[in-house]
């Protein structure tokens, strides 16, 4: 435990320089695989271009009734979370075309959102359907 009041600190936004780098959207059908390696040479290329990805699009479908290909996408979806947290974005958007069984994706989708939640990401959904507890 600290002795030390927090006051006597300063905040790390304070101590924050400004960097010549260009944000940008990174789309997840871009990325050849999410494998760690492939990902550390990503996060290098971004440097070396003076890039910094802060948002990860995601394209996902749940058009099919099968409980077995729902998890699927949404190992997928999840699959891309921890490849966001890796290369330091600071949210993901997921675009979702078609809800087959919204009872069956919306807690799914609920345990991504608590994934990206503690992994400092914010999560949104586009689409047919929305997160009442992250809204």
């Amino acid at each position: 435990m600290s002795l030390t009041s927090s006051a006597d600190h300063e905040s790390p936004l304070e101590g924050c320089r400004p960097v010549d780098v260009t944000p940008v959207t990174l789309e997840a059908r871009a990325l050849e695989s999410t494998a760690p390696s492939y990902l550390r040479e990503l996060k290098r290329d971004f440097a070396d271009d003076g890039l910094a990805p802060t948002e990860l699009t995601i394209d996902a479908c749940f058009d099919e009734t099968c409980s077995l290909a729902t998890q699927d996408e949404i190992d997928r979806i999840r699959g891309y979370v921890r490849a966001g947290s890796f290369l330091g974005v600071g949210s993901v958007t997921v675009t979702i075309d078609d809800v087959a069984e919204a009872e069956t994706v919306e807690p799914a989708l609920e345990a991504c959102a608590e994934r990206a939640d503690r992994e400092g990401i914010v999560f949104d959904l586009e689409g047919p359907m929305t997160l009442e507890r992250y809204h």
